[in-house]
């Protein structure tokens, strides 16, 4: 554990943000270039971990991350240990530790009171820590098994099992149909919660491991999936669920309705290719529908366009400042929330239905209720951006060409070892658990790659479960 009185000597201290003033002019990261906490204070976080008798924080965990055990690494000033832990299990720390939402911290026993320890902060450091001091090298396997396996999909799940099976000695092509890889990581998380640089430091290393990553590729059409599977031992779909929820009221053609993802892929592509982008909210009234993290993307975007005003609204009311108790410890906290986005301005509006939109010719009002009241409003807006969800992937060419069988949500079906109905083709992350957090992506992206190992070899995995070590080197 860390200090046996971290924890009654030192409050819980977050990371510190760039000022407002600063963060909207700009698309580089929220936090302070300078590193989420000084040393010391890191450490002290670090050092806040109690070292429970049941590490409560690493069941909350999808990974099995051992927190306590990379905490106290840290307290002790044993970074590079640290990050041998940590990476044991967790193929992409860095993206997680500025991503997750860290159901670890909500199991945390110091989360009874609402002070549990950074985790996600420390993960973050660790990672970058290693980077600095260049413990992260590419490594790749000593042998090849001979077996060739297909991944579309070049997201958080397609990689971490990429990796994986990389390492386990198969060959593995990256198929994705984007002009760059990454998937949701590139395309739906902007550069100021994630800045791009990050995940193509970590795609060079795969690279350099013998990793092939293929772009522009339009599985289904050519290659047929058919085709594709019958050139490969394995065939895995990392697809992600992207098709959006949609609002069916009345006036949803007007131009000035856009979906979320095309908002936010826009941006990330016009910052990539420093182009302008052609959904800019410069100067308008601005309206999302969602309230969750994606809507929150829109709002930190819509204020670096250069927004007049935006508003966002949640059809489900406010969520409690503190725990319910029908919401006990170490169930994820559901309380209301602010974040970075949100900080920096805009309205938030909750317990609210849209009825209709109204314009001529052109997006000019959404007219909505309150839940609680009943009271009609109508609102001036210029910009919709529908932040609502998703409802599944995109499944059409699969079912079409290789019968691929879903499941009643209209998710890719799977069984305990992530299989699909045809033999040969795995499913993991979204395309089969609807969408959900990164960390769970991974964590299952790891878990396919050690079942089809197992059934490449006809034997044992090498490839280990998810909270164990690597044994690879």
């Amino acid at each position: 554990m860390g200090k046996p009185t971290g924890f009654i000597e030192w409050q819980r201290i977050v990371p510190r943000k760039r000022p407002v003033a600063e963060r909207v002019r700009d698309s580089r990261e929220v936090e302070d270039v300078h590193g989420p906490l000084e040393h010391d204070s890191l450490r002290n976080q670090a050092g806040r971990c109690m070292g429970c008798g049941i590490p409560f924080c690493t069941q909350g965990c999808p990974l099995g991350n051992p927190i306590p055990d990379f905490a106290d690494l840290v307290w002790k000033d044993r970074w590079r240990d640290a990050h041998k832990r940590l990476a044991a299990t967790n193929d992409f720390p860095e993206f997680t530790g500025r991503l997750c939402p860290a159901p670890c911290e909500g199991a945390c026993v110091l989360g009874i009171d609402n002070q549990p320890v950074t985790i996600e902060a420390i993960e973050k450091q660790i990672a970058e820590h290693a980077f600095a001091e260049g413990w992260i090298t590419a490594r790749p396997p000593r042998t090849r098994t001979g077996k060739r396996i297909a991944i579309v999909g070049s997201g958080p799940a397609g990689l971490a099992a990429a990796n994986q099976l990389n390492r386990a000695g198969h060959t593995v092509t990256v198929y994705e149909a984007a002009d760059r890889i990454g998937g949701l990581l590139r395309y739906g998380i902007p550069d100021f919660k994630l800045e791009k640089h990050v995940i193509d430091r970590r795609l060079a290393l795969l690279e350099a491991e013998g990793v092939e990553l293929r772009t522009g590729v339009q599985v289904g059409r050519d290659p047929t999936w058919s085709a594709l599977h019958d050139a490969h031992d394995a065939t895995i779909l990392a697809i992600g669920a992207m098709r959006p929820r949609e609002l069916a009221v009345p006036g949803r053609v007007l131009p000035g309705v856009l979906v979320a993802m095309d908002y936010l892929c826009d941006q990330n592509d016009a910052i990539a290719t420093q182009r302008s982008a052609k959904h800019s909210v410069a100067g308008k009234r601005v309206i999302i529908l969602g309230g969750g993290d994606t809507g929150s993307d829109c709002l930190g975007t819509a204020h670096r366009q250069g927004a007049a005003h935006v508003t966002q609204i949640e059809l489900l009311p406010a969520p409690p400042h503190d725990r319910a108790t029908t919401n006990p410890w170490p169930a994820w906290p559901l309380i209301f929330r602010t974040s970075s986005s949100q900080e920096e301005g805009g309205e938030r509006t909750f317990s609210f239905r849209t009825t209709r939109l109204e314009g001529n010719g052109k997006l000019e009002a959404l007219v909505g209720e309150r839940i609680d009241t009943g009271e009609q409003l109508r609102l001036p807006v210029d910009t919709l951006l529908l932040a609502l969800g998703f409802v599944g992937p995109e499944t059409q060419t699969l079912v079409d060409q290789l019968g691929i069988a879903l499941d009643p949500r209209g998710n890719l079906a799977v069984d305990a070892c992530y299989a699909t109905n045809v033999p040969g083709v795995y499913a993991a992350g979204d395309a089969h658990r609807g969408a959900s957090l990164i960390v769970w992506a991974i964590a299952e992206g790891r878990e396919l790659a050690r079942h089809v190992d197992a059934a490449l070899r006809a034997g044992p995995s090498i490839v280990p479960a998810l909270g164990q070590d690597q044994p690879f080197r």
